[in-house]
């Protein structure tokens, strides 16, 4: 499930149980769990991180959906052999990926400084 569907999702929580709360007079105890769903919801965030194609490990790589230990095995195989990633569409030269694979994984991705930006 997305980050954008689980904030929506939970965002409706805090609405309905402040509407309820406010209309209704429901029990504040509903209304606090709401809000630290809410929050919680935002703090998790932080821990979704970019995968640097030039500094990761075998795990790391793993650790993002969609590639598994052999896609992983082959972008360091081709790091090792062709040298860094100049940009994740480089990706597409590793064999196992293609424009497709690429563009799925793409958010997920980075190659060095650019992962600051996000």
């Amino acid at each position: 499930m997305s980050f954008l569907v689980m904030f929506s999702q939970n965002m409706r929580v805090v609405f309905a149980t402040l509407v309820l709360n406010n209309y209704f007079g429901v029990d504040m105890k509903l209304m606090r769990f709401g809000v630290a769903l809410c929050l919680l919801t935002l703090m998790s965030v932080n821990a979704y991180a970019v995968v640097d194609l030039n500094k990761a490990t075998q795990s790391e790589l793993e650790s993002v959906k969609g590639l598994g230990p052999a896609k992983a095995k082959a972008i360091i195989t081709y790091r090792e052999k062709q040298g860094a990633f100049k940009s994740v569409d480089d990706l597409d030269k590793v064999k196992g990926f293609g424009k497709a694979t690429v563009d799925k994984l793409r958010p997920e991705l980075t190659v060095g400084s650019s992962a600051a930006k996000r």
